[in-house]
Order: structure tokens, then sequence, then C-alpha cells
């Protein structure tokens, strides 16, 4: 059933309340990293965002860059990083074949180095959800 606050707007459910609670506690009081991945293009050519903020806790976001350039001598796709701000940051992925799976390799390269303190959000991004819905045992294992 749908709630309304007094002022008009839908009321979150309780979980997803006490989530963004959390998220916004972990962002303050914590060493973490949010990640938001988005999809910009659909269509050929094919391009993905991710959108990277850092906690208030961290004070030296070097790693970011040094990460990234690892990772670009590495990937097969064509990625930019820009610096919108001290804590914020986006990683531009181009047109390729293993987009994807390279977009994964960052994300898990970044939760390496924060000690898996990381806030994974999918955005409009399905690659997971794809991925694992069509997942049959019987297709890899005897």
């Amino acid at each position: 059933m749908i709630e309304f606050n007094p002022d008009g707007s839908i009321k979150l459910p309780d979980k997803l309340a006490k989530q963004k609670v959390e998220e916004q506690s972990r962002m303050k009081n914590t060493v973490c990293m949010k990640i938001r991945k988005e999809v910009i293009s659909v269509r050929p050519p094919k391009s993905c965002t991710l959108h990277l903020t850092v906690s208030d806790k961290v004070s030296d976001v070097r790693f970011i860059s040094t990460i990234y350039e690892a990772f670009a001598r590495r990937c097969e796709a064509p990625t930019k990083l820009n610096r919108l701000s001290d804590k914020e940051f986006s990683v531009d992925i181009g047109s390729s074949f293993r987009r994807c799976s390279d977009c994964t390799y960052l994300i898990n390269r970044f939760r390496g180095f924060m000690n898996a303190n990381v806030i994974e959000e999918d955005g409009n991004c399905d690659y997971r959800r794809r991925r694992s819905a069509n997942f049959q045992f019987e297709d890899y294992f005897d």
C-alpha cells in the first residue's frame, strides 16, 4: 500500500528509509566510497558512467587516479576520468564488447582498496540482473 507524507510526496517504505539513513551515516562517519552506475546510451555506440563520491572522512583522494591509471592500461574499453569536485569523480566508459566486465573490474579494484566499504548503486544499469537471471547451473556444470 502506498502512503503519502503531509506535503503530498510518496512516503518511503521503512526498509528504504532505514537504508538511506544508514548510507548517509556511513558517508559522514566512516572512510567509504559511493559508486553509482549509469548507462548513458543503450544504442551503439554504447556508453556508461560511474559516479564516484568519497566520504567526508577521506582526506587524500589520489588513490582514485592511481587505481584508474592502472585500470586504464589494462582495460579494452575507452575510458576517461573526470574530477567534478574535491570528493566527486566520474569515469566515462565507452563502447566495447568488454565494457561491463571492465566496469566491474574497476569497481572491484576500488572495493579492494576501501576494504569492501563501498556503497554500490546500480542506477539504470542492468548488467548484474541480466547475468544472474539467465544463469542455469546445467549450462556450466555437469
